[in-house]
């Protein structure tokens, strides 16, 4: 039992690797096209046996339920791409919604989704590329993505593939879960897979309603266990390139019923590139100033 998250960045490797890499668009278009074709591969001549029943009729237990607010406001975020967003995973839930997953079997995000195009329903959101963000078909549907990884690290469901954030592009702004906590997703290379290595079947629920989107795993029996889910090494460095990068560990508690703790995990670690300035700049001639017109 046990969440692992298998793209690590290590300590101090993390400042090299995240320094801002400019990369011609050749490299790119053809990088892309081998992690895509490469993905097709694994997904139908692959050992993994990938779930693929859906079920109307809810499994027994309710595991963890999870909801994230549907609008936000963004800093230069037009709001046309909330509402698109919103389109977007509508689509893509109705997908997810039901799945079933046996023992022995793989949930493959993108596998289940498919690719989102234009002819399927899906329009422009919000895209987050380079460090920046770009409308984009399909856009948005991260906000799902990271539902599930956050829902599934309270499940003794093991996370096989996550792919972190590699830019932390907006500030905090009314944060309720810890840094990091998300999983990023591009079709179909950055996918969130997730093995169930238990005897017991569990089934994702996933929908929208007017202001939230809506999950939960639900499971075949009773679990006896329970997850609580926190941050810990949190801290911001100022790299020598001159930019500023964020870190933290997540960890998980495990209890018995009785709420005695049983094990203390280690989950994943996060870096990410800061694209806003991360401090207040104290300046003493504001300080006084305001305080001889208070």
């Amino acid at each position: 039992m046990g969440v692992r998250d298998l793209k690590q960045i290590k300590g101090d490797d993390a400042s090299k690797l995240l320094k801002p890499i400019k990369r011609s668009r050749a490299r790119l278009v053809l990088g892309r096209l081998w992690y895509t074709y490469s993905r097709c591969f694994d997904w139908y001549f692959g050992d993994k046996k990938y779930c693929r029943k859906r079920s109307t009729e809810l499994l027994d237990y309710s595991v963890f339920t999870h909801r994230t607010p549907l609008l936000r406001k963004l800093k230069d975020v037009d709001m046309w791409m909330q509402h698109n967003k919103i389109i977007n995973l509508r689509i893509a839930a109705e997908r997810l919604d039901g799945i079933i997953i046996n023992p022995g079997e793989t949930f493959s995000y993108w596998k289940l989704i498919g690719r989102p195009t234009a002819n399927k329903g899906y329009v422009d959101g919000m895209v987050l590329f380079n460090g920046g963000f770009k409308p984009g078909i399909g856009g948005g549907l991260c906000q799902l993505s990271n539902l599930i990884y956050w829902m599934t690290l309270h499940t003794p469901l093991t996370v096989t593939e996550r792919h972190r954030h590699s830019y932390d592009v907006f500030p905090d702004s009314d944060r309720k879960l810890p840094f990091g906590s998300g999983a990023t997703c591009v079709y179909n290379y950055r996918d969130l897979q997730i093995f169930n290595g238990t005897d017991c079947p569990f089934q994702l629920k996933v929908f929208l309603d007017e202001t939230h989107l809506n999950g939960e795993w639900r499971a075949a029996e009773k679990l006896g266990v329970t997850y609580e889910v926190y941050e810990k090494k949190h801290s911001i460095t100022h790299e020598y390139w001159g930019g500023y990068i964020r870190h933290n560990e997540i960890r998980r508690r495990v209890y018995n019923m009785e709420r005695e703790l049983i094990e203390d995990e280690y989950v994943t670690e996060n870096h990410a590139l800061m694209m806003y300035q991360p401090f207040i700049e104290y300046k003493p001639d504001e300080k006084i100033k305001n305080k001889e017109s208070s």
